[in-house]
């Protein structure tokens, strides 16, 4: 597959969230899935073990039955959202929160249309209690490298959590294994239009810290 004409620096900041333009009714072929999934396996992991496995959904009964649990959640994120007055102090930026929580509203409604869903896991028979930034830290970024794969063939995605909130029931739902833990979910499809450009952030200087706090 022919990848997009995007130097490392276009690719790592044009990788957006994508939620309305999620093209639901182009299939997606699982080459190129598998494509992606090759290229996220060389994110690093602790100790190399590389003990994560992917999951990747597109049997339409399974991906509308997770995308009825995601439906859910959203919803009780949303009522939370509406009840949260952050950002009422900068416009702007509270201006941007709102079309965030339009396009998650948009997203908790489709979800289960996504012709590819992907669950990143990782085995872990109980949580660590004094390092989970050593768990997490060997299948996050590999996700991330995921979506900048597919980012870089044409295709979009969104960086989910919502779903956590009903682990176990998709956990029986995939017949996982009790060792294995869910990540994020990644409804992935081909993207409608193509102007992604780098989001507005904090300004560097409010965030960077030299030497110490």
């Amino acid at each position: 597959m022919t990848t997009l004409d995007l130097t490392p620096d276009e690719l790592l900041t044009t990788t957006r969230t994508v939620r309305k333009r999620l093209d639901f009714d182009r299939p997606v072929p699982m080459e190129l899935i598998r494509e992606c999934l090759e290229v996220a396996l060389q994110a690093p992991s602790g100790s190399n073990r590389q003990t994560w496995h992917w999951l990747v959904i597109t049997d339409p009964e399974k991906r509308a039955a997770i995308g009825e649990y995601y439906r859910k959640s959203v919803a009780v994120y949303l009522e939370s959202a509406r009840a949260n007055t952050k950002y009422a102090d900068d416009p702007e930026r509270a201006k941007v929160q709102e079309r965030i929580t339009a396009s998650a509203a948009y997203l908790g409604d489709r979800m289960g249309d996504a012709p590819v869903l992907v669950i990143p896991c990782i085995e872990a028979a109980a949580l660590p209690e004094g390092n989970q930034a050593g768990l997490w830290g060997s299948i996050l970024p590999a996700a991330w490298q995921y979506c900048l794969a597919a980012r870089a063939r044409g295709l979009g995605t969104a960086w989910t959590t919502l779903h956590m909130r009903y682990e176990q029931e998709i956990q029986e739902l995939l017949g996982l294994p009790e060792h294995v833990r869910q990540s994020v979910l990644l409804p992935t499809a081909y993207y409608t239009g193509d102007t992604f450009k780098p989001a507005s952030r904090q300004p560097l200087d409010e965030v960077l810290h030299v030497d110490g706090w």
